[in-house]
């Protein structure tokens, strides 16, 4: 030992037995190696489902507040819409959304979160960024019932914009059109014609898109026409419509001047 231990004479001895051995060595360790790599196995497999979870649910959550994103850019295009549409009124506006929906054949109606406590009141004209949808026919505290001009029951003084010929807009029903009532068969009407508001009986803004002419019949023998006019409102998408105020500023002219003459 002390002459392998300063000359090194028995390496080839031991390089010999250490290959002898090796073999029980392998086998020996082989089962804490498997132990080793199975549990570096299920570490790493679980660590991957933790993260693949922990990826699903970021995943998830970013596409949640995209889509809250793309809700929040319609919105505004809706409002920037109301508001352009304001501007061109030219009358006091309110701001209301809708939050019930009834569009039945012979009931076309909605309710909208504006009342008494928003200064609204019976026979309002509302409107959203295209044109007139319909009037308040009851207001409570904190919301109001407006019926659609589409309803078979409401009736809409307006004219041609073309040439000012009047006529009366009545609603259909369910299948979202308007009918001009009283137009004779020889009448200056043509499809693709804009129908706006008269202003007769002081309700609605003069003016006013109402709808554009979708179809004109003429039927033997009858004297007047059948005319379909295809409403400008987005009767069936629209979320938010504008109260309208369309007559306020007269009305208190008309108080000053009394209080002046008294």
């Amino acid at each position: 030992m002390t002459v392998d231990h300063k000359k090194n004479h028995l390496e080839s001895v031991r390089s010999i037995l250490s290959t002898l051995v090796y073999p029980l060595q392998y086998v020996v360790n082989l089962p804490l190696a498997a132990t080793h790599w199975l549990s570096e196995s299920v570490v790493t497999r679980q660590k991957l489902m933790d993260e693949n979870t922990r990826l699903n649910e970021e995943h998830l959550k970013l596409n949640s507040r995209l889509q809250r994103f793309a809700i929040l850019e319609e919105e505004n295009k809706r409002l920037r819409e109301l508001l352009e549409s304001s501007v061109e009124l030219r009358e006091r506006v309110l701001v209301a959304e809708l939050i019930e929906v009834e569009l039945e054949p012979y009931r076309q109606q909605i309710v909208i979160n504006k009342g008494l406590n928003q200064g609204a009141y019976d026979g309002q004209p509302i409107v959203d960024a295209g044109g007139i949808m319909g009037q308040i026919i009851h207001v409570g505290p904190f919301s109001s019932t407006v019926l659609l001009i589409t309803d078979p029951t409401h009736a809409l003084p307006v004219q041609i914009n073309r040439n000012g010929l009047r006529a009366i807009a009545v609603g259909r029903g369910q299948n979202g059109v308007l009918s001009l009532q009283h137009l004779p068969t020889n009448a200056d009407i043509r499809e693709g014609d804009l129908i706006v508001s008269s202003g007769l009986g002081h309700r609605f803004p003069r003016g006013y898109p109402v709808g554009t002419i979708s179809e004109i019949a003429l039927i033997p023998g009858e004297p007047f026409a059948e005319v379909s006019v295809m409403p400008s409102a987005k009767l069936g998408s629209s979320r938010e419509v504008l109260l309208v105020w369309p007559y306020e500023d007269q009305n208190k002219e008309v108080v000053k001047e009394e209080v002046v003459a008294n």
